[in-house]
């Protein structure tokens, strides 16, 4: 067999003589380059390189048509609730005070029950609600249920408030902590660079005493945040099955479906400490955190040991974290060609200010590091660094097993990840890469027996249950009733999250479509010839054992709009989608 496809049993697959093109058990190389090629010809066109040979497109679609309705024109907070309302007392209020017009222009409503109103009791969107005929009376008025408690706490809490945004812009936060603890970094990385010149100097002149030489960073060690100190007591990382932090398909609806599929350990989009020290709702809106993430961080990218320490400070401060990560993995160009992400692999000096520094913000404030093995495939230095994240005082380092160099084409190397885990003296050690299935989580572990727990990604996207798998220790293969019950709860969360009016319809439609176009890769252990399924391994044409499990599995985004149509109602006239990431743009 070929590596790289996934054999469908003869019985599910579509033949050519079905419109579906020539496969069969036997042409699954033919199949697999079928399916390159229009992934080449949908993502771009005509982008060739050296003798005429397509080049296969990865990262991101930056051109993709960006929808635009007009039915997101702000209805003015002061009719939400409908006729006999407030009066808007501003003089030049530029939202919609036409309550007939726009009410008009809303369209149907989608469905006769809102999902905010039957869980909460009320919805804040009132008659902007696409689902408003559920919850307001025969003058059009919002209205409460009668068990709805105003006193009772968000579900949601974190973001930003208007007095905290209004800090951050006119530069009033006191970051005197940060700076402090920036110029304590700044001695003991002195200290350290000058107590390895003199024992480099020192080597020249007496042979090495291994037994009795001390380790690098161990100036370090009377320090809180030193190599021999005790643990952070907050957070037991060990044994923990950690949800990796996904940017735009890891929302806050999507860790709550991967919550009750049984994740321990939940973790917020990759968050710019720029645009969060700045005060943008945008940034600050990723660090928003569901009630039933127990254990929950916020993971901030930075280039600046300054601005990575006061963006951690005003997290700690301000918002409720379990604990905050540092993202020096990214590969995303923009971030690696401005100094952060996984640039900082290479930038020691800079990264041990900046994790020196946040591990000594506080003791009630775990900091863990998340990296890539390096930035080129042929030089990995993550067993350099591990060692010395942990002299710094980080409390656990997650590690891909790939480098930036690599993304996500070849396998994650948990040989290499074990090599580094076994470096650790007290520090846990997270592995991340290529777990889709409960045999590839127990094959991992075997393979890697110093590392503490396991970080979940695109296994989780593509199989969200995966984490009950792995606690149940077997192969759940769910129905497509199932998993369209569990796209509709996501669809709820999402107008719960976003809103339920118009513009959060479609911005749970357009998250929703993100979502599918990793969901669409998971093939049921049923219809697999030789299961479990691999991560990077593409399937056979196939169909599945009903019409919605064939909807399901479409690799055409076309079909993924039905799907949401299913869930949200019709799409705006005009509305076109591709995907953010051009390896799911089949």
């Amino acid at each position: 067999m070929e590596p790289g496809i996934c054999y469908i049993k003869p019985e599910y697959l579509i033949s050519e003589a079905n419109g579906g093109g020539q496969t069969t058990s036997n042409d699954g190389d033919s199949n697999k380059r079928k399916h390159e090629e229009e992934a080449d010809a949908q993502n771009e066109t005509g982008n060739k390189r050296g003798g005429g040979k397509k080049e296969r497109k990865r990262g991101q679609n930056k051109n993709r048509p960006v929808f635009k309705d007009e039915r997101f024109s702000h209805l003015c907070h002061s009719l939400i609730d409908g006729p006999g309302g407030e009066t808007c007392t501003l003089a030049n209020c530029r939202y919609v005070h036409d309550l007939d017009a726009y009410l008009a222009a809303k369209g149907e409503d989608l469905g006769n029950e809102c999902y905010v109103y039957a869980t909460k009791g009320y919805c804040g969107r009132g008659v902007t609600c696409r689902f408003a005929k559920s919850h307001t009376d025969a003058q059009g008025r919002n209205m409460r249920g009668k068990d709805y408690d105003e006193q009772k706490p968000l579900t949601t809490c974190n973001g930003i408030s208007a007095e905290l945004q209004v800090r951050l812009r006119k530069h009033d936060y006191d970051f005197s902590r940060s700076k402090e603890v920036i110029k304590q970094a700044e001695k003991l990385r002195d200290e350290r660079k000058q107590q390895a010149k003199e024992k480099a100097e020192t080597a020249e002149e007496e042979p090495r005493q291994a037994d009795v030489e001390p380790a690098i960073g161990s100036a370090i060690d009377d320090s809180p945040s030193g190599r021999d100190a005790p643990r952070k007591p907050v957070i037991d990382f060990r044994e923990k099955l950690v949800l990796s932090p996904l940017t735009t398909v890891g929302n806050l609806p999507f860790r709550r479906i991967c919550k009750e599929f049984g994740a321990d350990i939940t973790c917020g989009e990759m968050a710019c400490a720029v645009p969060l020290l700045k005060g943008l709702g945008q940034e600050w809106a990723l660090t928003k955190r569901h009630e039933t993430e127990d254990i929950f961080g916020v993971q901030v990218c930075g280039n600046n040991p300054n601005v990575i320490t006061q963006a951690a400070q005003v997290l700690h401060e301000t918002a409720r974290v379990d604990y905050i990560d540092l993202n020096i993995g990214c590969p995303i160009d923009l971030i690696y060609q401005q100094g952060g992400g996984s640039a900082l692999m290479r930038r020691t000096n800079i990264l041990e200010l900046a994790v020196r520094s946040c591990a000594a913000l506080s003791d009630k404030l775990p900091f863990t590091v998340k990296m890539r093995t390096g930035v080129y495939a042929d030089k990995s230095v993550a067993h350099e660094l591990l060692p010395l994240v942990e002299e710094w005082g980080a409390s656990a380092v997650t590690l891909h097993g790939r480098s930036r160099e690599q993304r996500y084409t070849k396998s994650a190397n948990w040989t290499y990840i074990e090599q580094c885990a076994a470096q650790a003296k007290h520090m846990p050690v997270i592995g991340n890469g290529d777990i889709l299935s409960y045999e590839d989580y127990v094959e991992r572990r075997a393979l890697a027996p110093h590392v503490n727990s396991v970080m979940i990604g695109r296994g989780a996207l593509i199989k969200p249950w995966i984490f009950e798998e792995i606690k149940q220790q077997k192969i759940w293969s769910p129905t497509s009733t199932q998993r369209f019950e569990m796209l509709r709860r996501y669809c709820n969360y999402g107008l719960e999250h976003w809103g339920s009016d118009t513009k959060g319809v479609e911005s749970t439609r357009r998250f929703l479509l993100e979502w599918q176009s990793f969901l669409y890769r998971y093939i049921p252990e049923e219809l697999q010839l030789s299961p479990p399924q691999k991560i990077n391994s593409r399937p056979q044409k196939y169909r599945g054992r009903d019409e919605m499990e064939t909807l399901m599995s479409s690799s055409n985004a076309a079909d993924w709009v039905k799907l949401s149509e299913m869930l949200l109602g019709p799409v705006p006239q005009g509305f076109s989608f591709v995907p953010k990431h051009k390896a799911n743009a089949f």
